[in-house]
């Protein structure tokens, strides 16, 4: 089902539940990206959760919003929906969003998964833009000086190659096809809610990874010049729980082929 939160700031949250009484799962979309949990991962014993970030889909758009910001979002749509507790899942955007959760809502996150997900911008010993693609060396470097140089980039930028190697262009033709279907709506509305997210990613993220403390999975393609396989090491360096599955021929979409294995991790059970 789908349904509207208001998390008591005026806002609306357009959130996602698949229902049942399996595992609760939140999913934390990538950019730009709607919020609607992942089709492909859907199988017995799993509930779906999520939703759409502030300024996508139906949710309200919040500018300046930080990272930190997403832990009383999700918060919100599972008070509503009466969950105590809740695995976390991500992809590529999604990942700072769900570590955020991680950090700031102990207790409740029981453990995360993050796949191709950035490390903080500045973070000591990572040169956060080596081995990136050129089209996203130039939209985040154009979102580290802010607002006005970030839109004059969107409102100027022509149809860069994203990065993509040969092996995620192959997953645009079976299952995860699937991505086409949240990524076309959320182009089509604008660029508003990827600039925000940009800005977000850049700047000061309001918390510190390293305070994860449920079990923290972080897989990373060796291929990917998205969000290059160093971010990942970092964030598998810095968080006291975490393991890494680096899969060295992976690029940022083919590193969903482990999708489905990372989600078994999530969803394990763990001793409380």
């Amino acid at each position: 089902m789908e349904f509207d939160v208001e998390p008591g700031d005026g806002r609306i949250l357009h959130a996602y539940d698949t229902g049942g009484d399996g595992t609760p799962v939140f999913w934390f979309h990538g950019t730009p990206n709607l919020g609607a949990p992942p089709v492909p991962l859907m199988r017995d014993g799993v509930r779906w959760l999520s939703y759409d970030r502030p300024g996508y889909g139906g949710s309200t758009p919040r500018p300046d919003r930080d990272i930190a910001s997403a832990a009383a979002d999700v918060a919100a749509v599972a008070d509503e929906l009466g969950l105590d507790s809740f695995a976390a899942m991500s992809h590529s955007g999604g990942g700072p969003h769900a570590l955020a959760c991680a950090a700031l809502l102990p207790g409740r996150v029981t453990a995360v998964a993050v796949l191709a997900g950035l490390a903080p911008y500045g973070a000591d010993g990572l040169d956060w833009f080596a081995g990136m693609a050129p089209s996203g060396v130039a939209s985040l470097r154009a979102a580290t000086r802010g607002r006005a140089a970030k839109e004059r980039h969107e409102a100027t930028v022509t149809d860069a190659e994203p990065g993509f190697t040969a092996r995620d262009e192959a997953m645009f033709g079976g299952e995860w096809s699937w991505l086409l279907d949240v990524v076309r709506p959320a182009l089509a509305a604008g660029p508003a809610a990827l600039i925000d997210d940009d800005l977000a990613y850049v700047a000061p993220w309001g918390f510190d990874p390293a305070a994860v403390a449920a079990p923290l999975l972080v897989v990373h393609g060796g291929a990917d010049l998205m969000v290059p396989a160093a971010h990942g090491a970092w964030l598998a360096g810095h968080c006291p729980t975490a393991e890494l599955w680096l899969r060295p021929e992976d690029g940022h979409i083919s590193i969903l082929t482990s999708a489905a294995a990372a989600l078994d991790w999530v969803t394990q059970p763990r001793a409380s």
